[in-house]
């Protein structure tokens, strides 16, 4: 009973507030902060699915940047948890089909995220450029999940160098964001789903664009990245 509940409150908030976002957004259409605000709307629901966040951001992060951000993507479940996290003028890269879904999608142009064609490769191999520029002519940061796709579990997948090579080419440092176990934590029949770390770790920076500076840094963000979730995860199995 107690999952039919959420799983209604939930579809009644995600039409509810893309429709007030939508209006707000018509206000000050692909505002550097559309993202960022929308996100945090759809974090609060953390709460709603039982779990207590820890935020954990390095003093003075976010007065500098822009950065490209990076973070571990595991499921659905992202949407009301890593968004809570959502660094001040970041913008997400996302499918172009994503604005045919009802409410959510035109909420989520009109924030002001950059939309790609993934079944056009010509098209897709211009998002490094596109998304370059979005960072040197806004000044604003980019969200990207290295991996590519939702883990569902199996751990942190191998990194594709789309990230890395953005940060190089727009001159930005990368900015690790790492978030503890998700995979079978949410259970909507129970109340209590546990804690759930997010923590930002220092920039690293790119000292070059070549294919050997980008593998170097590919290479220790994941290393890094790895070593930190597994350090979260036994916070959390400490209680």
């Amino acid at each position: 009973m107690l999952a039919v509940v959420r799983i209604l409150l939930l579809g009644l908030f995600v039409i509810a507030a893309s429709t007030a976002l939508v209006l707000r957004f018509l206000l000050r259409p692909f505002h550097a902060d559309n993202t960022t605000t929308a996100a945090h709307w759809y974090g609060r629901m953390h709460k709603l699915i039982g779990l207590e966040l820890d935020v954990r951001i390095p003093d003075g992060l976010f007065a500098g940047g822009p950065y490209v951000y990076i973070a571990n993507h595991q499921n659905t479940w992202d949407i009301f948890t890593l968004a809570r996290a959502m660094p001040p003028h970041t913008q997400s890269i996302g499918k172009k089909s994503l604005i045919w879904i009802p409410f959510f999608g035109q909420m989520y142009w009109l924030a002001g995220n950059i939309l790609i064609d993934r079944k056009n490769s010509g098209k897709a191999r211009g998002t490094i450029d596109q998304a370059a520029d979005a960072i040197k002519q806004r000044g604003i940061s980019i969200l990207l999940f290295p991996e590519g796709t939702r883990s569902y579990g199996r751990g942190l997948l191998p990194f594709k160098t789309g990230a890395f090579r953005t940060a190089a080419q727009a001159g930005v440092a990368i900015v690790p964001i790492c978030v503890s176990n998700l995979h079978g934590k949410v259970k909507l029949n129970r109340w209590n789903n546990g804690k759930l770390i997010i923590e930002f770790l220092p920039p690293i920076a790119i000292s070059g664009y070549d294919n050997e500076a980008v593998k170097q840094v590919v290479t220790h963000c994941h290393q890094l990245m790895q070593q930190t979730i597994q350090q979260l995860d036994q916070q959390v199995a400490q209680g």
